[in-house]
């Protein structure tokens, strides 16, 4: 007896999808960046989905399952477990179709996200200290209240929403030969690989995952590498994928790539520094995939999805701050001076005529182990880059200064 498979999608489904969409969800742009283009060595293509009211993809997904339910199951409500994104598009899309919805999420869910769920008149339950304590607290309250739970990737509904994205994409940009897509839990590589497929059958499709969360990865390349708790991508931290899209992702997707914190970091502030546009880890982990995998791509025409730009504030600002001294554009210089008057006005005038600017200073006597007569100077400067830094540290070194660069 041959074993039953699964339930799947058609570009039929995904056909109908967009005409449900259509008006109701942005088409959001899809353009060519020539800087990115440059440095990666391949053509690049972005989909700023980050566009979106709710700033993120999910809104398709949650409108798509939303215009099918029954009159009984919209007048009951919905009910949804995210800690973001999907959060705010079953709320928003809920408001806007009339229905009531509770959407549960992890007390550590950030801010921002819990703000903007409120904000769309969603009933908000901060629940468990871990994504699975507020999932279980979720299907409880959905079979004591009769709510209808949208899921946010292990259903049809919801992967063909998403896969609106890849028929857009291809529609925008038809020389695309490859895409690059995160993987969380399955339904925005599932959705886009079904279009794309049916668009472009030979097109070339490579699914991304963060070192910390390679469920994916390891299904797909048959290895055991661990997992970690949390990952700035914190969109796609997925430690079980869907049922339904894992199968969609082992017949559809070429490849699966992994990246790590720190190139996703650095893909984060390349975004908002050349195309001056905000992405959260889990939208930036495909340019992180042009970084860390070049070879993949070189010559090839890639089209990468910003996913979503719900970042927090202050992470984002701390990703800056990381950026700037890992580019040498912001350092720690320690100056051994001779502890007279003037000196530090001394130091201060030689680093303005470096071209140097003094963010901060300290002047250190006693918390040192130099002898007495001396003093160590720390400053933290904005240069240029590093081989600002060298130029600086030659000539102040060339002019009897006691100076190192502080890592």
């Amino acid at each position: 007896m041959q074993p039953i498979a699964p339930p799947s999608i058609t570009v039929q489904d995904i056909l109908a999808a967009a005409d449900r969409l259509r008006g109701h969800v942005l088409e959001t742009p899809c353009v060519p960046s020539r800087t990115l283009s440059a440095i990666t060595g391949c053509d690049v293509y972005l989909k700023f989905e980050n566009l979106q009211f709710t700033a993120s993809f999910k809104e398709r997904g949650a409108l798509n399952k939303l215009a099918q339910l029954s009159d009984d199951e919209k007048a009951r409500g919905v009910l949804a477990v995210s800690a973001g994104n999907h959060a705010q598009g079953v709320a928003y899309h809920a408001q806007r179709l009339g229905l009531p919805a509770t959407i549960v999420m992890p007390r550590f869910a950030p801010a921002v996200k819990v703000d903007n769920t409120r904000r769309f008149g969603a009933n908000v339950v901060l629940e468990g200290d871990t994504f699975d304590q507020a999932r279980a607290h979720g299907l409880q309250l959905a079979r004591e209240r009769g709510l209808t739970v949208v899921h946010p990737y292990d259903d049809l509904a919801i992967a063909a929403g998403q896969g609106t994205l890849g028929l857009e994409m291809l529609q925008q940009q038809p020389d695309i030969d490859t895409l690059v897509v995160s993987i969380g839990g399955g339904g925005l590589i599932g959705g886009i690989a079904v279009a794309a497929r049916a668009v472009r059958p030979h097109i070339r499709i490579v699914g991304v995952q963060t070192e910390r969360f390679p469920a994916v990865f390891n299904a797909k390349k048959g290895e055991q590498r661990s997992f970690a708790q949390t990952t700035i991508a914190d969109g796609i931290g997925v430690s079980s994928p869907g049922t339904l899209t894992v199968p969609l992702i082992h017949q559809l997707v070429d490849d699966v790539v992994l990246v790590g914190e720190d190139t996703i970091e650095q893909a984060i502030l390349m975004l908002l520094e050349i195309e001056k546009t905000v992405v959260e880890g889990a939208g930036a982990v495909g340019l992180a995939a042009l970084l860390a995998h070049r070879e993949h791509f070189v010559g090839r025409k890639v089209g990468l999805v910003l996913s979503g730009g719900n970042i927090e504030p202050l992470l984002l600002a701390e990703i800056i701050h990381r950026g700037m001294v890992k580019s040498g554009r912001l350092v720690r210089l320690r100056i051994n001076v001779r502890d007279v008057p003037g000196t530090l006005a001394t130091v201060a005038q030689m680093l303005s005529e470096l071209g140097a600017n003094i963010e901060e200073v300290q002047h250190n006597r006693a918390f040192s182990s130099l002898p007495v007569e001396r003093a160590q100077i720390e400053v933290v400067v904005q240069t240029r880059g590093d081989a600002h830094v060298e130029t600086i540290l030659s000539t102040m070194t060339q002019r009897g200064f006691e100076i190192d660069r502080v890592r």
